[in-house]
């Protein structure tokens, strides 16, 4: 057997392993959460058990991703290798993308790349974008989040003063990631925590339409006190 056949046929088993563990309960759920087209409704309990026995595989996820299903999309963004990606596919990729949850999936692959700090200034750019800019706000809560990362306060000033003008016409999920954004950068230090709660206390409670679930967006400032005082604890 080829090598090409030996891959449709691997893509083929894959998809058929997730039509099995698709349920109708979710193929329910997941519409009211944005999710869109042709999906089978697997759990993210299953599709991360999936993903850890097939390991990191970059031709898997690329067929996967290609069929255009939701949850083989996910899946894609759980076993893709984040370092053989270009940014001309994660900018081809983005355009595919049609519900948040999609967009905070792909967002998690590119927070694994070096191409993070590139895609999250792409992708912030046009808060007007819903999906890349959620996407893109995704990555800079990342960044804020990541210790190690070689940034300095001044960058996540400049993010929250992007946020501060621009939230209340950003697209609707892009508010929701904005704020998310937000909170990230008020956990990162003492000094960055005061900018992002005086932001807060100016744009004011940040208004999300989540659709028919029981989802919030949190309030920045009690969130950030909770966050804070765990650190404080441990």
């Amino acid at each position: 057997m080829s090598p090409t056949v030996a891959r449709v046929a691997s893509s083929s088993h894959t998809l058929a392993e997730l039509e099995r563990l698709g349920t109708a309960q979710n193929r329910k759920v997941y519409p009211r959460h944005g999710v869109k087209g042709p999906l089978f409704g697997v759990s993210y309990a299953n599709l991360r058990k999936l993903a850890k026995r097939l390991g990191p595989d970059h031709r898997l996820a690329q067929e996967l991703w290609s069929s255009g299903n939701h949850d083989a999309r996910v899946l894609a963004t759980m076993i893709d290798d984040p370092a053989l990606v270009p940014a001309r596919i994660f900018r081809q990729r983005i355009r595919d993308v049609d519900s948040y949850v999609l967009a905070d999936a792909l967002a998690s692959l590119v927070g694994r790349s070096s191409l993070r700090d590139k895609m999250a200034g792409e992708w912030t750019a046009e808060p007007e974008d819903e999906w890349a800019g959620a996407a893109g706000w995704s990555l800079v809560a990342a960044q804020a989040l990541d210790t190690e990362a070689d940034l300095p306060d001044g960058y996540f000033s400049d993010r929250l003063a992007f946020i501060d003008e621009h939230i209340a016409t950003a697209a609707n999920r892009v508010r929701h990631s904005m704020n998310g954004a937000l909170i990230a950068i008020g956990c990162r230090s003492r000094s960055l925590r005061q900018a992002a709660e005086q932001v807060a206390r100016r744009i004011g409670k940040v208004k999300v339409d989540h659709g028919q679930t029981s989802c919030k967006t949190p309030d920045a400032i009690p969130y950030l006190a909770r966050a804070w005082a765990r650190k404080a604890s441990r």
